[in-house]
C-alpha cells in the first residue's frame, strides 16, 4: 500500500489508459457493463426461474441481477489481471516501479465499472422492493473487502501466469463450473436441507460469502448475519496477504520472463 500510494500518479495514469483502451471505438461504452449482466440474467431467468425453476424469490430477476454483478467484477478482475503483467512487458522491462500497480490498475478499473452497474441495481432494487434501511452502512465495508479479496487473487494469478502460460487457460476453465456452483441463481437452501451441504455451499466457495453479504444488504435489505461477516472480513486479509506475498516472492526475475 506505501508503494501504491508513493506512484499514486502512475497508478491513476494506468487506471486512465486502459479505461481509454476500453471504450474506444465503442458506441455504447460503460453501458456494455450493463447490457451484458441484462442479458445474463434474461437467459438465466429463463432457464432457473421458468424452466427449471431451481428457486422461488420475489422479484427473482433483481434477485439474480445483484449475484451477477458481483460474479462479473470478479471473474473479469482475475481474468484481465492475469496476462496484465505479460501485456506490460516492455514497460517492466525498461523502468523501476511497483509491479504491482500493473494488476491492481486492472482491477481498479473493473472496480469502477462493477460500482456504477451496481449502483443502478441498487437504486432499481431500492425502489421496487423497498429495501433501502439502515444496513446500507455495512456496503462500503463488504466492497471494500471485496476490491482485496479480488486484488489478492488477482496479484498471484498475475504473477502465475508470468512464469506459467498455462495458469490464465486453466483458470478461465474453472472460473465456468465454480460460477454455476455460486449462490447466484440460488441460495443454499434453495436446493438442500442439510446443515453441511449448506455449508460447504456457503463456506468452501469463497466468492460465496460476497455475493450472499451484497444480496443481503442490496436485494434482502438486512444485515448480513455475523459470520458471513466474519468470513468476509478474513478471507479479503488472508487473500490479499497472500497473493501480496507470492507477488512479492516472484517477482524477482520478473524483467526476465516477460
Amino acid at each position: 500500500m506505501r508503494d501504491l500510494l508513493r506512484y499514486r500518479f502512475l497508478f491513476e495514469q494506468m487506471v486512465r489508459r486502459e479505461l481509454r483502451q476500453k471504450y474506444q471505438g465503442s458506441v455504447l461504452g460503460i453501458a456494455w457493463y450493463i447490457v451484458n449482466p441484462l442479458v445474463l440474467m434474461g437467459a438465466y431467468y429463463l432457464m432457473f426461474g421458468r424452466v427449471f425453476k431451481v428457486a422461488q424469490h420475489d422479484d427473482y430477476p433483481l434477485f439474480l441481477m445483484v449475484g451477477l454483478v458481483v460474479w462479473i467484477f470478479f471473474n473479469q478482475a482475475v481474468l484481465g489481471a492475469a496476462p496484465s503483467l505479460l501485456d506490460h512487458g516492455s514497460l517492466i522491462r525498461k523502468a523501476r516501479f511497483p509491479r504491482e500497480t500493473i494488476p491492481a490498475a486492472s482491477v481498479a478499473v473493473q472496480f469502477v465499472t462493477f460500482l456504477v452497474v451496481l449502483v443502478l441495481v441498487a437504486l432499481v432494487t431500492f425502489v421496487l422492493r423497498g429495501t433501502l434501511d439502515v444496513s446500507i452502512v455495512l456496503l462500503p465495508v463488504v466492497l471494500a473487502a471485496l476490491f482485496a479479496f479480488v486484488l489478492g487473487f488477482a496479484l498471484g494469478v498475475a504473477i502465475l501466469h508470468a512464469y506459467f502460460r498455462d495458469v490464465a487457460p486453466i483458470l478461465g476453465a474453472v472460473l465456468l463450473p465454480w460460477f454455476f456452483l455460486s449462490p447466484i441463481f440460488f441460495e443454499p437452501s434453495d436446493i438442500t436441507t442439510s446443515g453441511t451441504y449448506k455449508a460447504l455451499l456457503s463456506w468452501v466457495n469463497p466468492v460465496a460469502p460476497f455475493i450472499e453479504a451484497v444480496r443481503d444488504i442490496v436485494y434482502g435489505g438486512v444485515w448480513p448475519d455475523g459470520p458471513t461477516m466474519l468470513y468476509v472480513l478474513v478471507a479479503a486479509t488472508l487473500v490479499l496477504g497472500a497473493g501480496s506475498f507470492v507477488f512479492r516472492r516472484m517477482q524477482r526475475e520478473l524483467a526476465v520472463v516477460v
